[in-house]
């Protein structure tokens, strides 16, 4: 924002000392960069900033010239690093909060739940120390429907009400640059090929389809009914909702800190709770491309569609490899160099259209704290940092199964 300052005189000399002193006042929310977005996404966003009792706003706003008087510590110049330090260690607790639930409710509330139902004689069985699930297809596809539903659902609402921000503001809605919807979905078919192994897929959804396939190995499992139920439950719910829960509250509240900052943290975020090592860079470049679709395009439905296209393209090769035939390869390789070609004369339109243009629509934000200080600050702030630490663990010694 740029101010012109005349002297009282009427004329059109600038006083220095005037000049000065705007150069010196900071306003963190009017110098956020609020061009990529429409304006009532952008008025709804202040007014949440500018709330008096929001504990969550960044809204530091300072002249470096002047001081205050602390007891103890005398006359000293109030810092924007430390309020945004502040701000930041208040959601990254939130944050924190609400992947230590997604974590409690997957590895246990979860289970004692199946227990509970396995005692009172439903056909259903598991082993507390494993993801392992056995009984009827119906008992297994519902628990495999009810449990991650639960699993997301808690840690959304807890980080929906917490940051209560406006709905508009939570989940982007106004598609502005369907080049950038279009590039987001080309990135998203590289990726996928890129990194085209069926142990891409989540352990979970990839044990079900085991499942089925090992009951129905030699015909197509489509006339299933409980795998038809699971396919679309699992390609459009979850996708729908684990986006609203990482690029919704939790990205638009780190967006106050720029989108950079809020991409990041939310690809390192979801990829940290997929907690297999195998998963997680797969994880973090989809959501990375997610994020950054749905900034530059201007909706979350941007983000849902990566999502899916990337169950879907991993569904698309464990129903190739049901195939036992010799011809099964040369199927699976004609896929995956089709995906490929497709997704890069797509993202080849997009950056012509709007990389070359600079029309990415990512904001950016200036800040006195760094982002490598950023990063390390937020990394350390309890209890992210020990749920990212057990995230960590568990990964690796799975893996060394």
């Amino acid at each position: 924002m740029i101010k012109c300052i005349y002297d009282r005189s009427g004329g059109d000399r600038v006083n220095e000392n005037n000049r000065d002193e705007v150069r010196s006042v900071i306003n963190v929310i009017d110098e956020f960069d609020y061009s990529t977005q429409t304006d009532s996404y952008n008025e709804l966003f202040k007014s949440w900033r500018r709330k008096k009792n929001n504990r969550f706003a960044f809204r530091f706003q300072a002249n470096k010239n002047e001081k205050v008087y602390i007891d103890g510590k005398g006359f000293v110049a109030s810092s924007a690093i430390d309020d945004e330090k502040e701000v930041l260690t208040r959601i990254f607790g939130v944050i924190g909060v609400a992947a230590l639930l997604w974590m409690i409710f997957f590895h246990i509330l979860n289970k004692l739940g199946l227990l509970l139902f396995s005692a009172l004689g439903f056909n259903i069985h598991i082993d507390f120390f494993s993801s392992s699930i056995y009984g009827g297809s119906k008992e297994i596809v519902t628990a495999q429907i009810v449990m991650p539903l639960i699993q997301i659902l808690v840690p959304f609402l807890y980080v929906h009400f917490r940051f209560k921000l406006p709905r508009k503001v939570e989940f982007m809605g106004h598609l502005h640059n369907s080049f950038a919807m279009m590039g987001a979905i080309a990135m998203a078919l590289i990726v996928c090929t890129a990194a085209a192994l069926p142990s891409a897929y989540s352990s979970d959804s990839k044990e079900i389809y085991d499942y089925f396939r090992s009951i129905n190995a030699d015909v197509s499992v489509w006339d299933q009914s409980e795998f038809v139920i699971y396919t679309i439950f699992d390609v459009v719910v979850m996708s729908t909702i684990t986006q609203l829960f990482f690029c919704g509250a939790m990205f638009a509240v780190m967006r106050q800190f720029g989108d950079p900052f809020a991409i990041i943290m939310t690809a390192l975020t979801a990829g940290l709770l997929s907690q297999d090592i195998a998963e997680m860079p797969i994880n973090i470049l989809i959501y990375l491309v997610a994020a950054y679709g749905m900034v530059s395009s201007g909706t979350i439905l941007t983000a849902i569609s990566v999502s899916m296209i990337y169950k879907m393209y991993n569904l698309a090769i464990l129903v190739i490899e049901t195939d036992r035939t010799t011809k099964m390869p040369l199927t699976r390789n004609i896929f995956m160099i089709i995906v490929f070609f497709a997704g890069v004369i797509a993202f080849a339109v997009y950056w012509f259209e709007c990389v070359r243009k600079k029309r990415n629509g990512i904001a950016k934000f200036n800040s006195e704290l760094t982002p490598f200080k950023r990063f390390v600050h937020c990394l350390k702030s309890f209890p992210y940092s020990a749920v990212a630490l057990v995230c960590i663990a568990y990964a690796t010694v799975v893996s060394a199964r």
